[in-house]
């Protein structure tokens, strides 16, 4: 390494340096004024290192004049520090650097926002347009880092699992399902389009077509939809898979101990202990049974609550609103609180207020003490009806239950909202811990209501459980499809699915849903095509790379884990795009603008 800015980095010197000469290079990250003695924490990517300049160093007013986050060359003596004076929190805290020479680099102006503050509080919108600013925070710095090792860590273990890498196409055409799309224009071909990819879907698909056995990519996507905590607007990275001659369990067995291997190596990331992750095989959960236990199919697992289908309890019972309800083709779902019956009356009047604050009448209740029950509804509950409740939820003295009652659809959702409630008010989360399950058993289509058809459910693409006889005998909304999700902590991390690769299935499953021969061919003709020369069985799945590492790092929001993010609104502060374009080059591509009028706010 060349010694003209650094002999060492910032985090590499140690006691057995103490003598030698060492010159270090970086940012000013803190400076401390003591009168005849002035300290500088300065700072590179690999740690910090103290620097001591003695009112008689003949850079002393220099360093005097040097503003933080300046980037400056110091050459001096190593030296001990005192006992009283060692810092056991960063690696360099035996010694420090006693400067007799600097060269400023780089001076700083005057920061926008603060880069070393205890409690910093600066505004997204902030952080976002002086981005290069915020990553040197060392929270979002490591955080960065981690995302770099965790895709390091999930290709070698692709490799090790016989997967080869290959790169597909940015340029592509628009798929007419799916998310909105991100299109190019053509200058060479006026008034076409090329568009980005949604997912490799396609392409990782005609390589199995191809005879390449099992392909990976850390894919970049891109979809034109809304931001959430959990996903970032406009592009977004996943590990993207597929594998040739393979059943659902080949896939699942493939990629637990890639996802696995990967939370277990990185679960002590910023903690003293590590989190514990669900041994391989992880459990699988049919998707009808996950809106019934969890009111989710996205389950956390780390709440140990279930819900329960109780309606025969109130069916002709003479509580006529959940009769009513029952008697016009509704549920009524129970959660048991297992020993919540020990609760103040507050902790149910809060719950019961928050029911209403989320549109519902409230959250009925009732706790088991004595054999009987005690509650806004339990009179409406007794003997034979208290005996069967306690049957299906398994509750007993002490436990809580919570009641849902609704039309089916609303029913689960709501039942999933109180359930993850309820586990948080009693403080039942294992944080922890990183759960995982399988959702599996998707359906392959439902009713539309508005359209008032049957349609697809999820991926179109997918094989149907049974192939074209189940296709052919079956009641559309009974199929199943080899479609699964693999979900963590209640984020699902990737769908994915054994491929439909049989042109008669595919003309057959999308004739269900209301599409011609011909528009199956207009629309998806390349894959139909190359399907019809030949197809393995295939299958895979595309875990979301930015989720991994927001799970681990522990961030609420996955702008935390990506290097220069977009806002809320899909806008980048920074490099402020999007822009307008000058006439001149929208007249190269054959485009003109049409604009929408000006908002009236």
């Amino acid at each position: 390494m060349s010694t003209v800015y650094r002999t060492h980095t910032c985090g590499q010197l140690r006691a057995e340096h103490v003598g030698q000469q060492a010159r270090l290079s970086g940012w000013v990250q803190r400076k401390r004024d003591h009168g005849n003695l002035l300290f500088i924490d300065l700072r590179d990517h690999y740690g910090v290192t103290q620097v001591v300049v003695d009112a008689s160093s003949p850079v002393f007013k220099a360093v005097e004049g040097v503003r933080n986050e300046s980037v400056i060359t110091l050459t001096g003596k190593v030296v001990a520090r005192d006992k009283a004076t060692v810092n056991g929190r960063i690696a360099t805290g035996e010694i420090e650097l006693d400067a007799t020479e600097m060269v400023v680099q780089s001076m700083a102006e005057p920061l926008p926002i603060p880069v070393y503050q205890e409690n910093d509080t600066t505004p997204e919108e902030l952080r976002l347009k002086y981005r290069f600013l915020d990553l040197r925070k060392d929270k979002l710095h490591k955080n960065i880092m981690l995302r770099s090792q965790v895709i390091a860590s999930l290709r070698r273990r692709m490799i090790d699992q016989g997967f080869m890498e290959f790169q597909t196409p940015i340029l592509t055409a628009d798929s007419p399902e799916g998310a909105r799309s991100y299109l190019v224009p053509s200058r060479l071909h006026p008034g076409k389009f090329y568009a980005l990819p949604q997912a490799p879907q396609m392409f990782k698909q005609l390589l199995m077509v191809s005879g390449f056995d099992r392909y990976f990519q850390i894919a970049p996507c891109f979809r034109d939809e809304d931001a959430r905590a959990d996903r970032a607007p406009g592009e977004f990275y996943q590990l993207d898979f597929e594998m040739s001659f393979v059943t659902q369990d080949d896939v699942f067995a493939a990629i637990e101990p890639v996802l696995g291997g990967v939370f277990e190596e990185f679960a002590g990331f910023g903690r003293d202990t590590p989190r514990a992750v669900t041994p391989f095989p992880f459990p699988r959960i049919p998707y009808a049974e996950a809106l019934l236990t969890y009111g989710t199919d996205k389950p956390d697992l780390r709440n140990p609550l279930r819900i329960f289908d109780v309606g025969e309890v109130f069916a002709g019972s003479d509580f006529k609103v959940f009769a009513g309800i029952v008697a016009k083709g509704g549920v009524v779902r129970a959660i048991r609180a297992p020993k919540a019956g020990s609760q103040p009356r507050s902790f149910f009047d809060k719950l019961n207020s928050w029911a209403q604050s989320e549109g519902k009448p409230g959250l009925g209740y009732i706790v088991l003490e004595g054999g009987a029950g005690k509650g806004p509804i339990a009179k409406f509950v007794a003997d034979e009806r208290l005996t069967k409740l306690k049957a299906l939820t398994g509750a007993e003295d002490g436990d809580a239950l919570f009641f849902i009652a609704d039309q089916p659809q609303l029913a689960w959702k709501f039942a999933g909202q109180a359930r993850t409630r309820i586990g948080q008010e009693m403080g039942l989360i294992a944080e922890g811990t990183f759960a995982f399950c399988w959702i599996v058993d998707f359906p392959m289509f439902e009713y539309d209501e508005t359209a008032k058809k049957v349609d697809f459910s999820h991926n179109p693409f997918s094989m149907p459980q049974g192939g074209l006889e189940a296709l052919e005998t079956q009641d559309p909304l009974t199929i199943k499809a080899w479609q699964y999700d693999i979900v963590c902590n209640g984020i699902e991390l990737c769908s994915g699915a054994i491929r439909n690769h049989k042109p008669d299935i595919m003309y057959k499953a999308f004739g269900i849903a209301g599409y011609s021969r011909e528009q199956v061919e207009l629309r998806f003709g390349g894959m139909l095509n190359a399907f019809k020369y030949g197809a393995p069985p295939h299958g895979g799945a595309a875990p979301g790379v930015d989720r991994i590492v927001m799970l681990l790092a522990d961030e609420p929001n996955i702008r935390e884990v990506i290097t220069f993010p977009m806002n809320q609104s899909a806008v980048d502060l920074m490099m402020d795009a999007p822009t307008e374009v000058p006439m001149e080059k929208l007249r190269e591509l054959h485009i003109g603008l049409r604009l929408p009028p000006p908002r009236k706010d």
